[in-house]
């Protein structure tokens, strides 16, 4: 099945409003150019100007017991993928963040929608600094992004889509 992608310029976070949805199908991505609210795992806020790459993906229903892998398995997804794509070497630091020499690149957060033992859905997003050529203050030694680290622009849809297929190779439902 291919993804049905719904862009937008600007969001509070992707993931609002992929759990916002209404029956919402498998594969579905929201995708934004800027969040105004991204947040990762305990809440904590994403940076999210314009440039880096944020999108949210709505997951099959599966098994709970498989739910507890999503993320770790995303995080594989996008480090094999710095890795073969722009030769960067990455630390996944368990089980949700992904970083580049010592510098948060990637930061994803799964959310379930449950019913009894069973997983609904689910939904993914991931933040990946992409095209940032700086950071504020506060996350100058913390953060990094593809363009610091390779000197290159990337194209994020095509990077997204390949994030995806990757992810979808590693998810057995």
């Amino acid at each position: 099945m291919k993804p049905i992608i719904k862009t937008f310029k600007k969001v509070d976070s992707t993931q609002k409003v992929a759990k916002k949805l209404k029956k919402p199908l498998p594969w579905t991505v929201i995708l934004a150019e800027e969040q105004t609210s991204g947040y990762g795992r305990k809440r904590n806020f994403w940076y999210s100007p314009k440039g880096g790459l944020y999108f949210s993906i709505v997951l099959p229903s599966l098994k709970i017991e498989s739910a507890e892998t999503l993320t770790i398995l995303s995080a594989f997804s996008v480090a094999k993928i710095l890795k073969e794509d722009f030769n960067l070497e990455s630390f996944i630091k368990y089980p949700n963040d992904v970083y580049v020499e010592g510098k948060k690149i990637c930061g994803i957060i799964t959310e379930n929608r449950l019913s009894g033992d069973k997983v609904l859905f689910s939904v993914m997003g991931i933040g990946l600094n992409t095209n940032l050529d700086r950071f504020p203050k506060n996350l100058e030694n913390k953060a990094t992004s593809l363009k610091i680290e390779t000197g290159k622009e990337v194209e994020n849809e095509k990077l997204m889509k390949k994030i995806i297929r990757q992810l979808r190779k590693q998810i057995d439902f």
